[in-house]
């Protein structure tokens, strides 16, 4: 199966990890260092749309996570984040 797609990926640092994090997708893994959590993101991801053709389920599920076919030919275009902020919350 060939997917091509393009994808907002957060990169965060706790402690001394590093997490890759993609909201459109809610899937996340972890490196030593960005270049190993970067790897893992992208063959998580591989492995995510590959077992979501493989279970003939790949349309259903993108649907369910606010992603949408656009343009000629259809093409899958993820949700887009707008932006982030930091925001103190009291307990």
């Amino acid at each position: 199966m060939r997917f091509a797609y393009q994808l907002q990926v957060s990169f965060i640092k706790e402690g001394s990890k590093f997490i890759a994090y993609a909201p459109a997708l809610d899937i996340a893994t972890s490196g030593r260092n960005l270049g190993q959590a970067r790897k893992r993101f992208e063959e998580l991801a591989r492995i995510f749309f590959s077992e979501l053709h493989k279970r003939k389920v790949l349309d259903k599920a993108l649907t369910e996570l606010g992603w949408e076919k656009k343009g000629s030919p259809k093409k899958w275009v993820s949700p887009t984040i707008l932006s982030t902020t930091t925001e103190l919350v009291t307990v």
